[in-house]
């Protein structure tokens, strides 16, 4: 970036916590009012690909933010506005009590690209801005089970309840006590028997195509065409 007269330019990682020690250095040790985030990835074409970039790029920003803004501060990034948005909302409003969407006349209606603007930076009573939350797929050595009260809302995420707890992702052995031994108990209620299980075995058979003829009122069967009935009855 070429320089500019009266800024300042720092070249950093804004995962890390020596970029935010540098920007409250040149504020000689005081907050920021506001911080604004114009960063996006190289898009690929592929849109969820993109988005989940660009959040996870957004909640970066969040991060090193809770380092540098001042209580009531503002903060402005950029976003792209896909179908679970409704997310980082969600994990904006932790940090500050107005968050809105806007897209600017500069911005190509045919972009994804928006920008939220979050005010009044209050966050809970008691965090404490910490550069170990996760961030994409990096490894951290940090026990987040150890964490208490609002320190325990990770950025990424919206972590509620114990993150301790059992992950309806995974598959854990069976706790069973002493020499006891694991027996399959079958389900108390099988399933139900659908009143068309009949037409679909007669169907898997092929016992559709032939079916007693029905009399006529004069007394005289009538033979249905075989494609009738089972064009018919093929839809079950």
């Amino acid at each position: 970036m070429a320089p500019l007269p009266g800024v300042t330019q720092i070249q950093g990682d804004i995962t890390k916590v020596s970029t935010a020690q540098e920007i409250i250095r040149h504020f000689e040790g005081q907050p920021a009012d506001l911080v604004v985030c114009d960063g996006a990835p190289d898009v690929t074409g592929l849109h969820d690909v993109d988005e989940y970039i660009q959040a996870q790029l957004l909640l970066a920003a969040l991060n090193i933010t809770t380092h540098v803004l001042k209580p009531r501060g503002t903060f402005v990034a950029k976003i792209f506005r896909g179908k679970d948005v409704t997310l980082l909302y969600s994990q904006l409003k932790i940090f500050f009590s107005s968050v809105t969407c806007a897209k600017p006349r500069s911005s190509r209606n045919s972009s994804i690209e928006a920008f939220v603007v979050c005010q009044n930076y209050s966050p809970p009573t008691g965090f404490m801005p910490n550069m170990s939350n996760p961030l994409l797929d990096h490894s951290y050595n940090v026990d987040f089970n150890q964490l208490e009260g609002p320190n325990r809302v990770i950025v990424p995420f919206l972590a509620c309840g114990d993150l301790s707890a059992f992950d309806s992702d995974r598959t854990y052995p069976l706790q069973l006590e002493g020499d006891q031994q694991y027996e399959y108990t079958p389900p108390t209620q099988p399933p139900i028997r659908p009143p068309y299980e009949q037409a679909c075995h007669l169907r898997r058979n092929n016992l559709l195509q032939k079916q007693d003829a029905p009399s006529t009122p004069g007394g005289d069967e009538m033979e249905l065409p075989a494609e009738s009935s089972t064009g018919t009855l093929s839809d079950l």
